[in-house]
């Protein structure tokens, strides 16, 4: 790989290293999915930091998880679904959408709830 390609993966990688991290203080953003791109991405200019992803006490055991088994925690779920419905409603209350725009979100929604709620599931 390039030197442009490897540092366009390694920028990309801490990018969503950051939205990761604010996705788990803010209850709305999701956490795992960027730093499940975020390992992606390391794997691609960085050996060193998708090892400290994969070996990082919190986020690590989800992000092996979903490397082996395409697999996604029951709690994980639980947070992912919540914050999807919760998000929602905060759409709906401060945004007021017109019903086509709301049905579309919440059609998004629930595709997104549906394809986590289906991965399989291994301890935490």
């Amino acid at each position: 790989m390039n030197g442009t390609k490897r540092t366009f993966y390694f920028v990309l990688g801490w990018v969503m290293v950051a939205l990761g991290f604010i996705g788990a203080l803010l209850p709305v953003m999701p956490t795992t999915i960027f730093l499940i791109i975020a390992a992606w991405c390391f794997s691609r200019s960085s050996p060193r930091f998708e090892q400290w992803l994969l070996e990082h006490r919190v986020f690590g055991p989800t992000l092996v998880q979903w490397r082996k088994h395409g697999a996604v925690p029951k709690r994980v779920k639980w947070i992912a679904c919540s914050g999807m419905a919760f998000g929602f409603a905060m759409f709906c209350y401060f945004a007021r959408p017109s019903p086509v725009l709301g049905v579309g979100v919440a059609l998004f929604f629930i595709a997104c709830g549906a394809y986590v709620v289906t991965r399989p599931s291994l301890a935490a």
